[in-house]
């Protein structure tokens, strides 16, 4: 059974001073307010319990920002939203970068320094490495930070975030790691060597583990790693500090009017990191039976081989490869595009979290029917945006046509994507259902101590 997290939990000691009372954030017209010692949910607003004070996480990642990826982005704001609520955080990761500041993550042989640093009131541990070989960071001295942590800084809950065998290899070695929590981003898909040489690692550490965290109950139900462990499984969705998208700054606004005017129109938008599983070449072949210009924001391995795609396809002047942008110039281009291009086609891509981006932004999703993933349920076909089969071209283009001759229905979709992004992933909401889950599980072993 896959479990959505209760709304509260009963504390093991209501007096001790680092479990206090509960108290409430309402939702008052999109707008979060904290009202400590609060009992009950005021009649104009939506409440959600949430411990007042401390609780003491330690985030154990891959990598944390300015490191990118979607990993990194989450367990940053997982954690900031936690520390926004009361709670105490530290983060422990493998340092991505030299001692030149340069991002050397897939580098095999370089090395890098253990650090030290902040962001804001959160902690950040990052180990020095000194190679990465087949993605897998050799970091011998993240033991002894391990311990380090543990000893000072003494967690009540660790929160590991896989896939990240570095990590959970460490893990295994301290078993004063305790309780352990696992947000499961994605099966490995692809690397089949790989899926079977970590297997046994995973299921040590998910055995161990007290509870494990699906980014959405459909993903959990399809996963074969997850299966396994069900019983045990919480739908924990991913969220989003929502103000910037729903909230433009003015440079945002110019960004988005500068787009337009740039551009020839409609303008369809593409973001994400140019890797196999994030089926671009489809949404190429689609755009040659649809008006317009198709934004490309990423970067990857893939962005050769799909630019020579553009010209065989004679749709090279339809495309603009922006790269890496700036978070002013992202939010700008949501708010100018007539939809979000995802035709995501493997469950590597378990959520989709640009998607979130993009509702939030009023900017409708055309996205792929991708078999036990979390991504046609983030956005939702006909409520939100729309769904089309995998790999399908045609269907795609189709899609994107619908939406631009069919009246009324992109306002109706991004009225209802705002809303949805809103209600279901905003970040404040996903720190909160988390640290419901942390309070009950520290109850369940303070009641069996």
């Amino acid at each position: 059974m896959i479990s959505a997290p209760k709304s509260s939990y009963p504390l093991a000691d209501p007096n001790a001073n680092r479990y206090p009372q509960w108290c409430l954030i309402t939702r008052v017209n999109s707008e979060y307010h904290l009202e400590p010692g609060a009992r009950r949910a005021p009649d104009h607003g939506e409440a959600v319990p949430v411990p007042a004070a401390s609780m003491r996480i330690a985030h154990l990642g891959k990598y944390y920002p300015p490191a990118a990826g979607g990993i990194e982005t989450h367990t940053q704001t997982l954690a900031r939203a936690q520390v926004a609520l009361g709670a105490e955080v530290t983060v422990v990761v493998v340092n991505h970068a030299d001692r030149a500041g340069r991002d050397v993550t897939f580098e095999r042989f370089r090395r890098t320094p253990t650090t030290v640093d902040t962001d804001g009131p959160i902690r950040v541990h990052r180990a020095g490495r000194i190679a990465n070989l087949a993605k897998l960071d050799v970091t011998p001295g993240l033991p002894r930070l391990l311990a380090r942590v543990r000893h000072d800084f003494a967690p009540d809950v660790w929160h590991l975030h896989t896939p990240n065998v570095t990590m959970m290899l460490a893990i295994l070695g301290d078993r004063a790691i305790r309780p352990l929590v696992v947000t499961h981003h994605s099966d490995i898909i692809r690397q089949k060597v790989l899926r079977h040489a970590v297997s046994p690692l995973v299921r040590a550490v998910y055995r161990r583990a007290e509870r494990l965290l699906s980014t959405s109950a459909a993903y959990a139900a399809g996963s074969p790693v997850l299966g396994d462990y069900l019983s045990k499984v919480t739908a924990l969705p991913l969220g989003l500090d929502l103000t910037p998208y729903t909230r433009p700054s003015a440079d945002v606004v110019a960004h988005g009017e500068r787009f337009r005017r740039e551009l020839p129109g409609p303008m369809w938008l593409s973001v994400g990191r140019l890797i196999y599983y994030k089926a671009l070449d489809v949404a190429l072949r689609a755009l040659r039976d649809v008006p317009g210009t198709l934004v490309v924001v990423g970067t990857g391995p893939m962005e050769a081989e799909w630019k020579r795609l553009a010209g065989e396809l004679g749709v090279t002047e339809r495309v603009r490869w922006l790269g890496r942008t700036t978070d002013v110039e992202l939010r700008g281009a949501y708010r100018a595009a007539t939809a979000l291009w995802f035709p995501s086609n493997a469950r590597s891509e378990g959520f989709g979290l640009v998607q979130v981006e993009a509702m939030a932004s009023g900017c409708p999703v055309i996205n792929a029917d991708i078999p036990h993933s979390g991504v046609p349920w983030v956005c939702r076909h006909e409520q939100e945006g729309l769904t089309v089969p995998v790999n399908d071209p045609a269907a795609f283009a189709a899609a994107a046509n619908r939406l631009l001759s069919k009246p009324g229905l992109r306002d109706r979709l991004a009225t209802a994507g705002r809303a949805r992004a809103v209600t279901e992933f905003d970040w404040r909401l996903m720190g909160q259902r988390s640290l419901d889950v942390y309070a009950e599980i520290v109850s369940a072993r303070n009641e069996h101590s």
